[in-house]
């Protein structure tokens, strides 16, 4: 890429030298010999403003893309006794990839090992969230980060205004049981999932208990499975939801190289048993039809799919093939990136998303880049400023040989 570049610049740089010198013919020559400093300081800042002009830029990219997967010849050029030494390291580098592969197939075990550690905690959580425990004082006891910490005094007064405010609390309404709309909260709080919810997909989420994540068992093909917990409810009858996620962690034969690691390769859903006209995955319209001969009006009721997360059950089907449209290739690909993150993130810190913690966490690494970036276009820009032979008006306009064809 550094070499395309160059070039560019550099013929870009050599046809600008041209014509100054063909301007020049007929000036008598007054001006000392230059110094090689000197060329290269201007040869920088040509350079500098060609690489900000967009249609340079644009010129580069097209001239970039084309040689994406192209061989440079290298390879090429070597002695057959090389090339043959290569292949050989090639060949060390597929089995590199199969025992990676087996390195993923023990992480899975691990996974599954410590998935067993962790539920009797997740059953407890859920205990908690759904009112069948209640937490001791000890259990309760929270202490805060310094940051957080309050003056004696401060603490004092939060305190009896938060003993006021929860006593009329008491007088206006009856103790919630448990962490109500926990799970909601924590959809809504994050965008991967709010994205999914519809205004009529709250009411049913309301009544979502827990979410756990279940392995395969040893031997079998690797998958793990969502399985989304419901309380009885007025819209359908099912007390349990799943979605499974079948993987591959194998490098696939044609293109070893392109082994990184276990991929989703499909996913299935189950069948919502809906009450009778509760199915929110479905909507209702109707429209007018005209008879061409008769010219006659008629009103014609169809019924078609409706946004919901509940689709979410019901993926689009990969075929034996393996080919797909470019809408079920999205959904899919966004299907398993939403299964991923449920596993990854969502279960096993469900609470920090529930307090917003885990989403400030993200939000504070996406603003530190951002902080970043826009400190280096602030020191470009300084440094444009500052520049004594800067000319905003050559970015405007290029020199003409520069533009793209």
């Amino acid at each position: 890429m550094l070499d395309t570049i160059c070039s560019c610049v550099f013929y870009c740089s050599k046809d600008q030298a041209e014509m100054d010198q063909a301007d020049m013919e007929d000036v008598e020559e007054v001006e000392e010999e230059e110094t090689g400093e000197d060329v290269n300081s201007k040869a920088r800042q040509l350079t500098v403003q060609m690489m900000q002009n967009p249609q340079i830029l644009a010129a580069l990219q097209e001239r970039l893309d084309g040689l994406v997967g192209s061989p440079s010849g290298y390879m090429e050029s070597l002695p057959k006794v090389v090339k043959r030494r290569v292949n050989a390291l090639k060949n060390l580098q597929v089995k590199c990839a199969h025992i990676e592969a087996k390195f993923y197939e023990e992480v899975h075990e691990l996974e599954r090992k410590y998935a067993a550690l962790y539920q009797p905690l997740f059953d407890k959580r859920s205990e908690i969230i759904n009112a069948a425990y209640e937490p001791t004082d000890e259990e309760c006891e929270w202490k805060a980060d310094e940051e957080e910490e309050l003056t004696v005094s401060s603490q004092e007064e939060m305190k009896e205004k938060a003993k006021v405010d929860e006593e009329k609390k008491d007088e206006e309404k009856e103790d919630p049981k448990g962490v109500p709309e926990f799970w909601l909260t924590v959809f809504k709080n994050v965008d991967l999932l709010s994205d999914m919810l519809q205004e009529h997909d709250e009411p049913i989420l309301k009544h979502l208990k827990d979410i756990k994540v279940k392995f395969s068992d040893p031997g079998q093909p690797m998958n793990f499975t969502l399985e989304f917990y419901f309380e009885c409810n007025d819209f359908f009858s099912n007390e349990l939801l799943v979605k499974t996620y079948k993987m591959r962690s194998e490098p696939d034969e044609s293109d070893p190289f392109a082994f990184d690691g276990p991929e989703i390769m499909g996913c299935t859903g189950c069948q919502i048993d809906w009450k009778k006209g509760k199915n929110i995955t479905l909507k209702t319209i109707k429209k007018k039809q005209k008879h061409k001969g008769r010219g006659t009006v008629r009103t014609v009721t169809k019924t078609v799919p409706n946004d919901s997360f509940f689709n979410f059950f019901t993926p689009p089907e990969v075929p034996e093939s393996g080919e797909l449209d470019e809408d079920s290739e999205a959904i899919l690909a966004a299907d398993f990136e939403i299964g991923h993150f449920l596993r990854e993130r969502i279960v096993p810190r469900a609470v920090l998303y529930f307090t917003g913690e885990a989403i400030e966490d993200d939000d504070d690494d996406y603003d530190e880049e951002g902080e970043e970036a826009d400190d280096e276009e602030g020191e470009e820009e300084a440094d444009e400023e500052n520049d004594p032979d800067y000319d905003p008006k050559k970015d405007a306009n290029p020199p003409p040989e520069c533009k793209q064809q």
